[in-house]
């Protein structure tokens, strides 16, 4: 799927991040009420699902944290001012997205929700085409260069 880049200096993003996760976890709890399912996580499922919340949160804290040192913004809706290789940057090009998925994941197995487990895919879809793909185009197009070779140096996801 092709997108454009749009005349505003944005990714053109189809919504905040945290909105397209908090959507598909709001699906998935619908679905478990309508249709209760369990994952036979047992009593493992809070510890686990904590660590998966946790280790997502001081993902989150510790990319945001490089944002801040660049002086860019952590909102798709403001304009991107360096490109960002530090820190968790230097192995994953979207570790806030990878933080994201990890805490939304963390509470699909706390919760005891298969649905919400399984709609971790089709966000991760809506993530790539609405946002990343975006994202991408954006930054190639406003630093050029520096960001193909950061593109090309550093995965996606992990």
């Amino acid at each position: 799927m092709a997108t454009e880049r749009n005349d505003r200096d944005t990714a053109g993003v189809i919504a905040p991040p945290p909105l397209i996760y908090l959507g598909f976890l709001a699906l998935g709890l619908a679905l478990d009420y309508l249709w209760p399912a369990g994952l036979a996580t047992g009593g493992a499922r809070y510890p686990a699902g904590l660590a998966l919340f946790a280790l997502g949160g001081a993902i989150f804290a510790f990319a945001l944290r490089q944002l801040r040192r660049a002086g860019t913004s952590l909102e798709p809706r403001k304009p991107t001012t360096a490109v960002v290789t530090g820190g968790p940057y230097r192995l994953s090009r979207n570790p806030i997205y990878v933080a994201l998925s990890l805490a939304y994941l963390g509470l699909a197995v706390a919760a005891d929700n298969p649905w919400a487990a399984a709609l971790l895919a089709p966000a991760l879809a809506v993530m790539h085409y609405g946002v990343i793909a975006r994202e991408e185009l954006y930054l190639e197009g406003k630093f050029g260069d520096e960001y193909l070779r950061y593109k090309a140096s550093v995965r996606r996801w992990l």
